[in-house]
């Protein structure tokens, strides 16, 4: 039985990834920030097969701990800061975690484990926001990195530094540049989360309207649940590599808008949305939209899931989440 260690393990992808993975056979470790983490029960009870880990990405000899204790055969970084506007406000952090962070995963790698002799293998959670102000369209695994957050920055070395760890010290690692996944695991402050949940709660009567910022932003999104097998395909290779992961579509703020109101019954949604300066950010990304072709030629990936479909599947699970505490707390 292959052994897999995760961190981020709380995140979507991260349960996404061990519910994939426990499906493949694989004994399956996540790598929590301490015991009393909230969520810790939260995933135990959706994953019982999961087994939980204490270590820490802000401390070396914690994670080298970890990896001598589960002897991993692939270790998948997911863990960071993810929440782009978050970066902004708290940018060492987001640094110290999403960036520095890549780097004591892959020196613990490299010290228990990570010899030619002993190749366990090496995934890093690489991002579009990467491309940033973006050179061309759609990007690609050769497109250059002009990054406009903190979090984008630290993506950039994290992706960098997986990419020496490789060259330098023979390392089977590899990353994967994944455009937007959503699902109904994503959190509620990511925007896409936030509409359909407060579209549920408006149908329902609970709420009024939702509070929105640049509605322009276009975004290549695609299903979590769908990418986290790329991330497994990537480390079955017998040579590590980079990829894209994306739908190849792009959609706006309004496109999102406009499909998720639809779904529910409505026709126009500008009457339920205003404008609020405090969720834009300080530099925007404009257009993102990937070329996935080599992961597709490579490893045989392809989504399965596609925008109309993700979006009914994240209304229609906030619908009836928000139906089920609305009934609990009426009882």
């Amino acid at each position: 039985m292959k052994r897999a260690l995760i961190t981020g393990i709380t995140g979507q992808d991260g349960r996404y990834l061990a519910e994939f993975l426990s499906g493949q056979d694989y004994q399956v470790f996540g790598v929590v920030r301490g015991q009393n983490n909230p969520k810790a029960q939260m995933i135990q009870e959706e994953n019982p097969a999961l087994e939980l880990v204490e270590g820490d990405l802000t401390d070396l000899s914690s994670l080298i701990a970890v990896i001598e204790q589960v002897q991993p055969d692939e270790v998948y970084n997911l863990g960071a800061i993810s929440f782009v506007q978050l970066s902004f406000r708290q940018p060492e952090l987001t640094a110290d975690i999403t960036g520095l962070g890549v780097l004591r995963m892959l020196e613990a790698v490299r010290i228990v484990g990570g010899s030619e002799n002993n190749p366990m293998r090496f995934y890093q959670a690489s991002s579009s926001e990467m491309f940033g102000k973006v050179r061309e369209t759609p990007q690609n695994e050769r497109t250059a990195f002009h990054p406009r957050s903190p979090y984008g920055v630290a993506k950039v070395f994290g992706h960098n530094v997986t990419v020496n760890y490789r060259e330098a010290y023979g390392l089977h690692a590899s990353s994967g540049i994944l455009f937007n996944h959503e699902s109904p695991r994503r959190g509620l402050e990511f925007v896409t989360r936030k509409i359909t949940n407060s579209l549920a709660r408006i149908k329902l009567g609970l709420q009024d309207s939702i509070s929105l910022g640049n509605l322009e932003s276009a975004r290549d999104w695609g299903f979590a649940g769908d990418y986290v097998e790329a991330m497994w395909k990537m480390l079955q290779q017998d040579t590590p590599d980079d990829y894209v992961v994306a739908t190849g579509e792009t959609h706006t703020i309004r496109d999102f808008l406009d499909v998720a109101f639809r779904i529910a019954g409505y026709d126009d949604w500008e009457p339920f949305v205003s404008h609020d300066t405090r969720f834009e950010r300080p530099t925007e990304v404009d257009l993102l939209m990937g070329d996935a072709s080599k992961a597709s030629k490579e490893l045989g990936w392809t989504p399965k899931v596609g925008f109309e479909e993700l979006v009914e599947r994240m209304y229609e699970h906030d619908l009836a989440w928000e139906r089920t505490k609305a009934g609990n707390s009426s009882a």
